[in-house]
């Protein structure tokens, strides 16, 4: 929809996040390796800046209070499976009710860079995302994370903590170490020949499986266009490659057993009927049974995080605010309002 430069050059990085679901084994659509051709909500900016060696750009939307403004900025990191785009709602939302929300794609991800060789970790791509928000002028901000992107959120507040002033986590992966629960490591090799494979069909399948409990609305499959438009589009192979060293990042670098240092005010958000585990697919009967239950994990994070508060969505899946936006919304706006 609309997509602009701003020419910013910083020493930093980027990173992940993307999608959901179309009608066949073939997205509708396909688009670029940069998502060139999707349509985001609000008009999508770009920040450029040197980072390992190399002129990489991120992806971001910036978009001011449409009510009457606190005076405050919310930043929300995307998920794996997920882009800045998929924020739409919280977006529209958290600016009507008066806040300045910054939402970027990170490096590897939809509208930003896919670097062919890029040395990923949550603690690279929280410099990137600090360096872009130090250039929009952003000094204090609640940072809101969902799926990986609540990986990242984590490691953002332990990295600066200074700077955030709420810390928001829906649905966060990194709740529990699979490897150290018994999945199998995969290759980054392994990972790339996963994705190479991946489809409208596979992602729905899965989305509807793990993410949203069995259901399946009509309004989610834009998300699996998005996703896979964007996996089988021209950049396929390097958005492959990006897409296997982000899982091994993921699954090498865990944040559970960090979240006793966190000090700022934290929320987080579950929907308890959520199933999602990093390789369940290749683990083992015995490791499957016991990792990805939400409602068993949130109970148990929640203890260890200093000044935490859960709320958990009964029956919801991986995304409560796309699942169920009014009653998550709600519930994000009320916890809000109790840190002013």
């Amino acid at each position: 929809m609309f997509r602009t430069t701003l020419r910013l050059i910083v020493s930093a990085g980027l990173s992940l996040v993307v999608g959901v679901a179309a009608a066949s084994d073939v997205a509708t659509q396909t688009y670029g390796p940069e998502l060139q051709g999707f349509n985001y909500p609000y008009e999508l900016k770009t920040y450029e800046f040197e980072s390992q060696g190399k002129h990489v750009h991120m992806g971001y939307m910036d978009v001011t209070a449409s009510g009457t403004p606190n005076g405050h900025t919310i930043v929300l990191l995307h998920g794996k499976n997920f882009c800045a785009a998929t924020w739409e709602t919280s977006i529209k939302v958290l600016s009507k009710a008066g806040y300045r929300v910054v939402a970027p794609d990170q490096v590897g991800f939809c509208s930003s860079s896919k670097p062919e060789n890029y040395q990923y970790s949550f603690q690279q791509l929280a410099a990137n995302t600090h360096s872009l928000l130090e250039q929009l002028g952003v000094q204090h901000a609640a940072v809101m994370g969902h799926s990986t992107g609540g990986m990242l959120a984590v490691r953002y507040a332990l990295q600066y903590p200074q700077q955030v002033e709420q810390l928001l986590m829906v649905n966060p992966i990194g709740l529990e170490d699979w490897k150290a629960q018994g999945v199998p490591y995969r290759t980054v090799d392994q990972w790339y020949q996963r994705e190479l494979k991946l489809s409208a069909k596979s992602v729905r399948d899965y989305e509807r499986s793990v993410y949203y409990v069995g259901r399946w609305e009509p309004e989610y499959e834009r998300w699996v266009d998005m996703l896979a438009g964007l996996n089988q589009g021209p950049g396929h192979r390097l958005v492959a490659w990006n897409s296997a060293l982000i899982y091994d990042m993921i699954f090498t670098q865990p944040v559970v057993y960090e979240f006793g240092q966190l000090r700022m005010p934290t929320l987080l958000m579950v929907g308890d009927a959520d199933t999602t585990a990093i390789g369940s697919d290749i683990a083992s009967p015995e490791v499957k049974a016991k990792i990805g239950h939400y409602n068993v994990l949130g109970k148990q994070v929640i203890k260890q995080i200093p000044h935490g508060t859960l709320i958990e969505f009964p029956g919801k899946g991986h995304a409560p605010q796309i699942e169920d936006p009014a009653e998550f919304h709600q519930v994000l706006l009320g916890w809000l309002r109790t840190q002013r």
